[in-house]
């Protein structure tokens, strides 16, 4: 049986793959058609589509009555995408120039959000009205992103050309809604592999005596993120740096926020095992420090810089088995 769930691990990684390079490809096209700019067609079309699972875990953990463990869920990603996946990604791309004035601004709010669920649970509880805040700190986001044209809109080569014919529109047309099915396709391939891959770290981890936020915070949280951490490395291969950053960057604010905040409002969370907490906590304001120097010096991350997130992850796991 054990080499059967291994097989079916081994296969859904290699699903993961193929569906990263669908979304990219189809991804490009649909921001020339729409004339968006890259990091904002990641971050709504790909941040929102895999944060999915990490909305299903929640509500699901919710309604069973333990939130705690999409609690972990969230502080795990945050910490696995601001590290993990963030230092992958650079190591592919051998460093990101980060120059875009959205971005720099967005990094702000992205620690920001990544570092208000801590701040709101300084009283060992998650409240309802702590989630309205969550929330009402995701809608203001979206409504700054979209406040200005030159946030989101980006002038493609093709923008000069002169205006197409009814055929070439007909033609255009067709070819963004085949683009759409291919992502939808890609996406829905993605997610399904993802949470096959995340069940079975479940099976795998039955036989632990851990807590459900530990559970959500080291096993959960790595396995919602193979989605953003698949798309983004396809991303930088196909030499969409902004799609990378725009994923990684925008599922940390859609869990931190959306995700979390309907959580609490169905079922607040308490905190009754504060150590795996409190090393979360420590490790998610350590990395917030680092991220926003590496990616505000010199407006780039560098090579040595992924690795130091790097280890700055491997450190955070071990110190949480250490502390189990």
């Amino acid at each position: 049986m054990i080499w059967f769930y291994i097989f079916i691990f081994v296969l859904s990684c290699f699903l993961l793959a193929i569906s990263g390079k669908w979304m990219v490809s189809a991804l490009a096209r649909i921001a020339r058609y729409l004339g968006w700019r890259e990091f904002t067609v990641a971050f709504i079309f790909i941040a929102f589509g895999t944060s999915i699972p990490n909305l299903f875990v929640g509500i699901s953990s919710a309604f069973h009555k333990i939130p705690q463990l999409s609690l972990g869920d969230v502080l795990g990603g945050n910490v696995v995408d601001l590290t993990l996946a963030l230092a992958l990604v650079v190591f592919i791309a051998r460093g990101i120039r980060v120059e875009s004035k959205t971005v720099q601004s967005s990094s702000l709010f992205t620690i920001g959000v990544a570092l208000l669920p801590l701040v709101l649970i300084l009283d060992g509880n998650l409240s309802r009205t702590d989630g309205l805040i969550l929330l009402a700190a995701f809608f203001l986001y979206i409504r700054w992103l979209f406040a200005k044209r030159e946030r989101f809109v980006k002038i493609y080569d093709s923008a000069t050309e002169q205006e197409p014919t009814p055929f070439q529109a007909a033609k255009n047309l067709k070819s963004i809604l085949k683009n759409i099915g291919k992502l939808t396709a890609g996406l829905l391939l993605l997610l399904l592999s993802s949470e096959i891959i995340v069940r079975l770290a479940v099976i795998f981890s039955q036989k632990l005596d851990v807590s459900p936020f530990f559970i959500g915070l080291l096993i959960i949280g790595l396995g919602n993120c193979l989605p953003e951490i698949q798309f983004s490395i396809a991303a930088i291969r196909a030499g969409q740096a902004w799609m990378a950053l725009g994923n990684l960057m925008g599922s940390v604010i859609i869990i931190s926020t959306l995700v979390l905040g309907t959580v609490a409002l169905i079922a607040p969370i308490q905190i009754v095992d504060f150590s795996p907490f409190a090393v979360a906590r420590f490790f998610l304001l350590l990395i917030s420090l680092f991220f926003l120097i590496f990616i505000r010096t010199d407006r780039k991350i560098t090579k040595k810089e992924g690795i130091f997130l790097f280890l700055l992850y491997i450190a955070f796991v071990i110190v949480e088995i250490l502390l189990k």
